[in-house]
């Protein structure tokens, strides 16, 4: 089951945007989107979950420095990283200062992109301030806690933390025992999935109005998925 997250590129570059696309299309981690512009960007990250923007700052309706600030502004916290043709210190300064966290000038190769787009995605993930909705809870991977709409605070142990990132990344698929096992416990000959299944169980406590009848956290033909 491959974790797939969602890059938008927003470039006015059309060679640029194909190049990218294409690059990232070979990696089945990333599912990307595109956009020309200003507008279309943000119908974009209106209508979709985005999990990191690739913007230029030079676009035919407004500089990607301001997009960003207002995205910051109205909320968005997930890694952005700026494109451009300029790279004096003023330029990558100004380039920060808008709430992005990396800058990358053009020409560029793909291979350094793409280990800053994964450097940047595990930061954020482990950041304190990174959150993702799981179910009516918010997911607060970096102080271990789940917020319910009520405002009660649910502790959760270092491995429930990571069965859930590691299930949420996977967009409401499925996740094998095995891969679980694997991506949480590492390669411990001495870890079988009774271990998960009782990890499981203590989260299903926590988190289930009805643990005997789950709809988060739910069982499925091979594995467990979080429910959309």
């Amino acid at each position: 089951m491959s974790q797939v997250r969602s890059i938008l590129i927003v470039d006015d570059d059309a060679h640029l945007r194909l190049s990218l696309l294409e690059q990232l299309s070979i990696h089945s981690e990333f599912h990307a989107f595109e956009a020309s512009d200003v507008k279309s960007g943000l119908a974009v990250i209106n209508e979709h979950p985005i999990d990191l923007i690739i913007m230029d700052i030079g676009l035919p309706d407004g500089d990607g420095r301001d997009v960003i600030k207002q995205l910051r502004a109205a909320g968005f916290q997930k890694p952005v990283i700026l494109l451009t043709g300029h790279d004096s210190e003023h330029d990558v300064v100004r380039g920060l200062d808008s709430g992005a966290n990396d800058y990358v000038s053009k020409p560029f190769r793909f291979s350094i992109l793409l280990a800053r787009i994964r450097a940047h995605m595990r930061q954020h993930e482990y950041s304190d301030d990174a959150s993702f909705q799981i179910s009516s809870y918010t997911f607060h991977p970096g102080s271990k806690l789940l917020v319910a709409k009520t405002g009660a605070k649910l502790k959760l142990t270092e491995k429930e933390t990571s069965i859930l990132q590691y299930l949420n990344r996977a967009k409401g698929g499925v996740v094998s025992r095995d891969e679980l096992l694997r991506e949480v416990w590492g390669y411990n000959a001495n870890v079988t999935t009774h271990t998960l299944e009782t990890h499981i169980y203590r989260l299903r406590q926590k988190i289930e109005v009805d643990p005997t009848s789950a709809k988060i956290l739910i069982t499925d033909i091979g594995g467990y998925r979080l429910s959309p």
